[in-house]
């Protein structure tokens, strides 16, 4: 019998009711997210972020219904850091149109 690899998947836990937490790919298309450990899923979501283990299948079968279709495994950030105000922008962080006031 074939071993199914587990793996963590961010949920939002509201009152007791538990959801798949859903992402978009860079296209607007709606994606799973499955990481391969515990640590990778908190160092790019957080301490905070709560989690199930899941099976791939079982995953699938829980996004299908959503249309949802791609699954993304042990993904990167790739969006731009957000500033957490404690810093001023600097001119390379500033959009070009701002740059380009005179």
């Amino acid at each position: 019998m074939a071993r199914v690899v587990v793996w963590h998947v961010p949920v939002t836990v509201t009152g007791r009711t538990t959801a798949l937490r859903l992402f978009r790919l860079r296209d607007g298309r709606r994606c799973a997210v499955g990481f391969s450990s515990a640590a990778a899923l908190t160092d790019l979501l957080g301490a905070g972020q709560a989690a199930v283990e899941l099976g791939e299948p079982a995953l699938r079968a829980l996004t299908a219904p959503l249309g949802v279709r791609d699954l993304v495994l042990d993904p990167r950030l790739v969006a731009p850091p957000v500033a957490d105000g404690t810093t001023r922008p600097s001119a390379a962080d500033r959009p070009a149109a701002q740059l380009q006031r005179r």
